[in-house]
């Protein structure tokens, strides 16, 4: 049986990421002098946007404090991974998508010199039709906010559409196991 799906808060990622663009949320490590912070702040917005973490370890997306999180908080390429992952499983999920699917609250990832994807910034406007010139980012690690995609300089880059999330599960422990019969010496 399928999970039902939590609907994506898109107004409240964007809200979030217009709130923290150039300042960082105390409940949150700041990366920034560790590798940068983009990833982290991207997570924190999704977050904002469905309420859900994935508290499996190494493979899920969490944030606990700076020290227990997942790599998926706060990598590029593990965000994206988990992001469009196969298997539902609680915590939000996403589908790469052409430009013209992209919405506030998505995100993109730069690939800036041919190498590996090493930046992930929200989305927080698009017009119509969306194009480099009215698409809207948000951005830790090069501080940003209403910067628009135009404005970036990179090798490749993918997009994010944000689908919802998988709630958590409500997990029954398993039964103990039944006491061996009584034997007499």
């Amino acid at each position: 049986m399928k999970s039902p799906v939590i609907p994506y808060d898109r107004a409240a990622a964007v809200a979030y990421a217009h709130r923290w663009a150039f300042g960082r949320n105390p409940q949150f490590y700041d990366y920034e002098e560790l590798g940068g912070d983009c990833t982290n702040f991207a997570s924190q917005c999704l977050y904002a946007g469905t309420g859900v973490m994935n508290y499996t370890p190494v493979y899920g997306w969490y944030y606990i404090n700076a020290n227990e999180k997942a790599p998926a908080w706060t990598g590029v390429e593990y965000f994206r991974n988990f992001l469009v992952r196969c298997q539902p499983s609680p915590g939000p999920f996403a589908a790469e998508v052409p430009i013209q699917e992209l919405e506030p609250g998505d995100f993109l990832q730069f690939n800036f010199k041919g190498e590996i994807f090493s930046h992930t910034p929200v989305v927080v406007a698009v017009g119509n039709p969306p194009a480099p010139e009215n698409i809207l980012l948000a951005a830790h690690s090069y501080d940003a906010d209403n910067r628009p995609l135009s404005t970036y300089f990179y090798q490749q880059i993918r997009y994010l559409h944000v689908l919802g999330a998988y709630p958590l599960e409500k997990v029954t422990p398993p039964a103990p196991p039944a006491a061996p019969p009584f034997s007499a010496p």
